[in-house]
């Protein structure tokens, strides 16, 4: 059966099913990551013994490695102490690390106190490293070569490590305090004389990056130079880990579903999977925000009820200036916003992102300004309405532009999450902007409209 068409009634089904063997067999062909977002509609017994039989096959670690965040809490309430232990005792740090970050604090002590001790003390010196950090993000697992070791010693130590490929193709070389030198290529290293020294063999110019520095910031330099794998130093500079492709690609997807439910006003913590209460408790305060600003836009209508009276047609195109104001904000928010996150723009550099997007929105609100104005002329038979609607929307679309690349940089530069909130924050703005700036016109033309 092709893994798409794997489905919860039939893991049900083989789970009942009493041969062992047969279960464990069909369970080998199924990917780990297709497995766990099935979890979500077994039952506890389910659940367990699902566990034991991908346990056998040193499949069940990978497969809650794999769970999505908001199911961990609930599947690994249903799993027994001893066996959360052996599976975490095959995970390596950082995915050790976010499964018992999902246990509540009493369990989570009796889980690493069944952890054999060597295992123990590596989760308690990650645990040390700030959350969200390059040292949380790190395995601590990789083949670090001596600099004086001649490529044969290095080859036969490659050969003792059996068959990880956590290193990639790229090793690397320390000194005798295991500070970083450099790295070697496997194929460098193969094709040497036997007796050639390592340091010999090493580029001493690579990129590397400090465990306390943010994991954005890794997944930015992995991204950039194009790395299969990124060192991890220590404040001495001595080599502590190391940052893989795959791992890169996990912290992408968390800091861009972060930046996504940002700018909606959403907590990245509301998923799918996350309870009906949860998600209510985590979007009813930002809803009571935009219903705020809400009605504050529509206080600016209020204030020129008068001319809307003496011309009720103007409340027609009151929703196209604000709604194309409001898209165009929005598309200038995306992008600064966007390279804010990759690393592309700093606020030193903002200011001639913010003048080229002031100048798109001056042409993109001047021409479809003219083309609304058109519409407005030809619709109602008033060549002044539809001039009013071109110098609106040529104000709203030019300053809602300026907005949506400042309020990122503004955010940015107060150390805030340039995502948070500014999508309401902005939302309101050029719904404001474009209600006064329509009906104040309007006002001040009045006489010639009617």
């Amino acid at each position: 059966m092709p893994e798409q068409d794997i489905t919860t009634d039939f893991l049900k089904r083989l789970l009942a099913n009493d041969d062992d063997q047969l279960a464990e067999e069909r369970l080998a062909e199924i990917h780990p990551s297709t497995l766990a977002p099935l979890l979500a509609d077994l039952g506890a017994a389910e659940i367990q013994r699902l566990i034991d039989l991908l346990f056998v096959r040193h499949r069940a670690a990978a497969m809650l490695a794999h769970l999505p965040p908001e199911l961990m809490p609930q599947i690994l309430e249903d799993i027994p102490d001893q066996r959360i232990a052996d599976v975490l005792a095959r995970l390596e740090i950082d995915d050790m690390l976010l499964l018992v970050e999902h246990l509540p604090s009493n369990r989570r002590e009796i889980v690493e106190e069944l952890l054999p001790p060597s295992q123990r003390r590596d989760l308690m010196r990650a645990e040390l490293y700030p959350p969200d950090s390059a040292g949380r993000a790190m395995v601590t697992h990789f083949i670090a070569l001596h600099q004086e070791m001649t490529a044969q010693e290095a080859i036969d130590a490659i050969r003792l490590e059996g068959d990880s490929d956590d290193g990639g193709l790229h090793l690397y070389v320390v000194d005798e305090g295991r500070r970083l030198l450099g790295v070697v290529h496997v194929r460098k290293l193969v094709s040497a004389p036997p007796e050639t020294p390592v340091g010999g063999l090493m580029v001493p110019e690579l990129v590397s990056i400090s465990s306390e520095a943010d994991q954005e910031e890794a997944a930015q330099l992995v991204a950039r130079y194009d790395l299969l794998a990124l060192p991890v130093t220590d404040p001495d500079d001595r080599m502590v880990g190391i940052i893989t492709v795959d791992d890169v690609i996990d912290v992408i997807n968390e800091e861009a579903t972060e930046d996504i439910y940002h700018l909606a006003g959403l907590s990245d913590s509301d998923r799918v999977y996350t309870s009906a209460r949860v998600s209510i408790n985590k979007r009813l305060p930002w809803m009571l925000v935009n219903l705020g600003t809400a009605f504050t836009a529509a206080s600016v209508v209020g204030f020129y009820e008068s001319t809307l009276d003496q011309l009720v047609s103007l409340a027609i195109f009151l929703p196209v200036v604000a709604g194309v104001g409001g898209n165009g904000g929005i598309q200038t928010l995306t992008v600064i916003t966007r390279s804010i996150a990759l690393g592309e723009i700093e606020f030193s550099s903002g200011l001639r992102a913010v003048g080229k997007e002031l100048w798109v929105g001056l042409v993109i609100g001047s021409v479809a300004g003219i083309l609304a104005g058109l519409v407005a002329y030809l619709w109602q038979g008033n060549p002044i309405l539809g001039l009013v609607l071109l110098l609106a929307m040529m104000i709203t679309m030019t300053v809602a532009s300026l907005l949506g690349a400042a309020i990122p940089l503004m955010l940015k530069s107060l150390g805030q999450d340039p995502a948070l909130g500014a999508g309401v924050l902005l939302t309101f703005c050029t719904d404001a902007l474009g209600f006064f700036s329509f009906l104040g016109i309007a006002t001040l033309l009045l006489e010639h409209l009617l």
